[in-house]
């Protein structure tokens, strides 16, 4: 700086000893000076507020208000739901669910679309919380049948029978998340409460069997929003729900066999997700003619790894 003054300082003493005004010169000289003293103090302000370039840090709080809940996130909750036919078509996805696509949500295989297609295959799915002599039998038809199937299950019927589900486990199946509890966990209020209900299953799990459980996610009683989808995506998960489903998860409310054996199979579509209740009496009476049926279709059953795969 002090040497722009002393330059400065010349040029006026020069325009006063020539008793005249400022010359042409002068003037150029007076703007490069504007310009270098901008220059000068530019420094300055950056030592205030430091820039980074591709070689510096990252800034660490980024990355945190990333996974914190924002303004454009829902936390309104929804319960998921489709639509019946008995065309063999596969049911339309909720218009106001699509966001759960964008959190690894699945619900249906869409690359397996037409019921008339050499390739037909369903995934078996199962949610348990606790076992009422039919889970069992469920199983053993599993076995009997080969057919891979993926249990959601809570703690309850980890600490309670241990030893079916290690069976589940043994016998190829995936195990999964449904919670620990089954609670609604769309009243979490923030992430840490609804980590630890997810974490609390999976430490559980891993104490008493040794296993891990598989990645994927059943919000209890389909309940959902954009914000536990984002949660469940963030903690590693797949969020799995289905494209079909009946009123049997009641004891005391059980359709009749024959009614429930022709309206799933009614209702059967290419690339389907059953959800299916293990403590059923009726679908333990009718899953091993399902499953025959089924298979004389040309449907072959797939996990939610084939299901879930980019």
């Amino acid at each position: 700086m002090l040497s722009i003054y002393k330059k400065l300082t010349a040029i006026i003493i020069s325009c006063i000893l020539t008793f005249s005004s400022v010359p042409t010169y002068a003037v150029s000289e007076l703007q490069n000076l504007s310009k270098e003293t901008k220059n000068e103090q530019q420094p300055l302000e950056e030592n205030f507020l430091p820039k980074r370039g591709n070689q510096s840090p990252p800034i660490h709080h980024q990355n945190n208000e990333t996974k914190q809940p924002t303004a454009n996130i829902s936390t309104n909750a929804q319960g998921w739901y489709f639509s019946h036919n008995t065309e063999g078509k596969q049911p339309p996805m909720p218009r106001e669910m699509q966001y759960i696509e964008e959190y690894n949500g699945y619900w249906i295989d869409t690359r397996h679309t037409d019921i008339n297609s050499e390739d037909k295959v369903i995934y078996l799915t199962f949610d348990a919380g606790y076992e009422n002599g039919n889970v069992e039998k469920i199983l053993d038809i599993l076995k009997n049948e080969e057919v891979p199937a993926a249990f959601f299950i809570l703690k309850n019927l980890v600490t309670k029978d241990t030893d079916l589900v290690k069976r589940m486990a043994e016998e190829g199946h995936l195990i999964c998340n449904h919670t620990a509890n089954h609670k609604d966990m769309t009243k979490a209020t923030n992430f840490e409460d609804f980590k630890s209900e997810l974490q609390e299953m999976e430490q559980i799990y891993t104490e008493v069997t040794g296993c891990k459980l598989a990645p994927y996610y059943r919000p209890p009683e389909g309940k959902t929003n954009e914000q536990t989808m984002k949660w469940t995506n963030d903690l590693g998960y797949k969020t799995v729900f289905w494209s079909y489903a009946y009123a049997d998860w009641d004891n005391n409310k059980q359709m009749s066999p024959e009614k429930a054996y022709e309206k799933i199979l009614s209702e059967t579509h290419n690339g389907e997700v059953i959800l299916l209740h293990p403590t059923s009496a009726t679908n333990a009476e009718i899953l091993d003619d399902l499953i025959k049926a089924w298979k004389d279709r040309g449907f072959r059953f797939g996990t939610l790894d084939e299901l879930t795969k980019e």
